[in-house]
Order: C-alpha cells, then sequence, then structure tokens
C-alpha cells in the first residue's frame, strides 16, 4: 500500500507511540565503563583531552565501581599505568601488578555482584618503548616480534585471571595469541575465564586521547604493522575467523565510529556475542563540541551509542557509560 492509505507517521505521533515501535534499545547493563588504574591512594587525576575522565589509584577506582553498579552498568575494562615500565612490559603480568592489585579490590566489594570485570591484555601500557609486543632492534631499524609477543601475553592473561578478572579481552593484534592464551588459562585452571578479543582493532588517528590517559605511546614508529588497515573490511572478517577458531568466546570491535559497516559485517557474519568500542576520539570530540555549543549533549550522546547499537552491537564499551546510565 502507498500513500494515502499507509502514512508512515502514524506511528510516530507521540513519545509512548514512538517508543512501543522503537526498534533498537539501550540499556545501561549493556555498558562497559573503561577504567584506568594508577599508583598511589586518594588520586583522582583528570585527562585533559577526555573531559570527565581521569587516571583514578585503586581507592579511587573502588568508588567508581560502586557508582557503576549503582547505575546498573554491566561491567568496567580495566588499563593499567604502573610506575614502571621496562622492555618486556614485566608489570603486565606481575602478580602485584596496578591492574592484578585493582581487580582484587573491585572484587572484594559488593558492587562486584552485578559487574562484569575485564581485564586489557596488552604490552602498551607497560613497556618503556610503548609497543604492543616485543621489539628487536637493528640500528635505525626495528620490528615488534610475534611469537616472542605472544608468549608474554599469555602470561599477562594467566595472571590477571588469576587475579580475579571475569574476562579477558587481548588488544594488541599479534598473531596467534587467542590460540596461545586459551592455552596458558587452561594451563593455569582457568578454563572457565572467557576471551574477549578485539577481534579487528584498526590502526586508527581516533585513538589519540588514549594515550595519554593510559601513557602508552609508541616512542617511536606506529602500531601499523600489527593493527589493521582502516581500508580492509575483508581482512577484518579473516582476523575474526582465526580469532574464533583459535578460541575467542566474545568479539569486541574498534573503534566504533568510523567502522560500522564493520560491525555490520561482523554481526551478520559470526554469531559470538560482540561488542564495540566507541573510542577516546570519538568521545573527546563530541565533548569539544558540547563545550562549544554545536551539539546538544544528551541527544548527540545518545544518537552515538543507539548508532553503534543498530549497526549490530550486543554491548558498547564507553567512556559515556555513567552519564547514558544516568539518562537511561
Amino acid at each position: 500500500m502507498h500513500f494515502p492509505a499507509t502514512r508512515l507517521r502514524r506511528l510516530r505521533s507521540t513519545p509512548a507511540m514512538r517508543s512501543l515501535v522503537r526498534e533498537t534499545h539501550l540499556h545501561p547493563g549493556a555498558f562497559l565503563y573503561p577504567l584506568f588504574l594508577c599508583e598511589g591512594e586518594g588520586v583522582r587525576r583528570e585527562v585533559s583531552s577526555m573531559p570527565g575522565v581521569f587516571n583514578l589509584s585503586i581507592d579511587e577506582a573502588v568508588k567508581e565501581a560502586e557508582q557503576c553498579a549503582a547505575l546498573g552498568i554491566g561491567g568496567l575494562l580495566l588499563f593499567g599505568i604502573p610506575n614502571e615500565k621496562d622492555e618486556q612490559g614485566s608489570g603486565a603480568w606481575a602478580a602485584d601488578g596496578i591492574v592484578q592489585r585493582g581487580l582484587r579490590a573491585i572484587k572484594a566489594t559488593k558492587a562486584s555482584a552485578s559487574l562484569v570485570t575485564i581485564a586489557d591484555v596488552c604490552l602498551c601500557e607497560y613497556t618503556s618503548h610503548g609497543h604492543c609486543g616485543v621489539v628487536a632492534r637493528d640500528g635505525e631499524h626495528y620490528q615488534i616480534e610475534n611469537d616472542a609477543s605472544i608468549a608474554l601475553l599469555a602470561k599477562a592473561a594467566a595472571s590477571l585471571a588469576e587475579a580475579g578478572a571475569d574476562i579477558v579481552a587481548p588488544s594488541d593484534m599479534m598473531d596467534g595469541r587467542i590460540g596461545a592464551m586459551r592455552e596458558a588459562l587452561d594451563a593455569a585452571g582457568q578454563q572457565n575465564t572467557p576471551i574477549m578479543s578485539y577481534a579487528s582493532k584498526f590502526a586508527s588517528a581516533f585513538y589519540g586521547p588514549f594515550r595519554e590517559a593510559a601513557d602508552s605511546t609508541p616512542q617511536f614508529g606506529d602500531r601499523r604493522t600489527y593493527q589493521m588497515d582502516g581500508a580492509n573490511l575483508r581482512e577484518a572478517m579473516r582476523e575474526i575467523e582465526q580469532d574464533i577458531a583459535e578460541g575467542a568466546d566474545m568479539l569486541l570491535m574498534k573503534p566504533a565510529m568510523p567502522y560500522l559497516d564493520v560491525i555490520r559485517e561482523a554481526r551478520n557474519s559470526f554469531d559470538l556475542p560482540m561488542g564495540a568500542y566507541q573510542v577516546s576520539g570519538e568521545y573527546s570530540m563530541l565533548h569539544a563540541a558540547f563545550q562549544r555549543g554545536w551539539l546538544e549533549p544528551e541527544r548527540a550522546m545518545l544518537e552515538s551509542l543507539l548508532g553503534i547499537r543498530r549497526a549490530g552491537a550486543d554491548f558498547i564499551v564507553t567512556y559515556f557509560a555513567k552519564d547514558a546510565a544516568r539518562i537511561l
């Protein structure tokens, strides 16, 4: 039927009507809130490029966890900022590492009963050079050694699971790391710990503010030899397929907004639970527009999250999690 018999505006007439027929919904339980843990006590240091985001000492992170639980947020994604770094990134698997201690502190609270704790697994925050793996140097030339790196990443995954992480989330983009982590987790008696793979993580300009927050900027070169080329959709599907074959239980797509087509293609192709990371650059550029009065904060924030959900994400890692949860 066509106009005038069919009038699509009939179902838009009131807020109640629009709610009744709404196809895609946001809810706080589908949000994951990133936390950046640092040493010290009573530390709440705002990240200059990310308004409202802080480097937090463990005691302050516990307070954030309690707030998130009260708001009905689904979980936390934890990153660590150690005081000391080295070439190997040994703080990533230290039993007394910053995230390991943070996990134990959060798990000791009542808030942990309703929050999924997810530990990012990478070396970039812990290495003195800022790369996500072991660096082999030859004069001015260098390369990131894949197989040596995955051995260390697997140790980090097992350490974080032992400290209480409900999920480990490798973000390094080394080949074969999912299989190595699954083997290490199983050998450590952590057979029930899921792996959420950053299965198609692109080398993106939108990560800039995160590198300030996590103190993880590479000291030389860039990450394009291991993170994906943003032009390649078919390759992203190959990455995901390989990670699933190696034992990934969940998928995380990163970034979100510039790669909504990748999220949709992955949703159409794979049945695993899948999330998307609304990364720091997406958050910061929206905040810049908010501060200048160019966009209405509440509407723009929720619309950005709704678009990610509509593209196919089951859950969203977002720095807007608390603000959006309060509104919803």
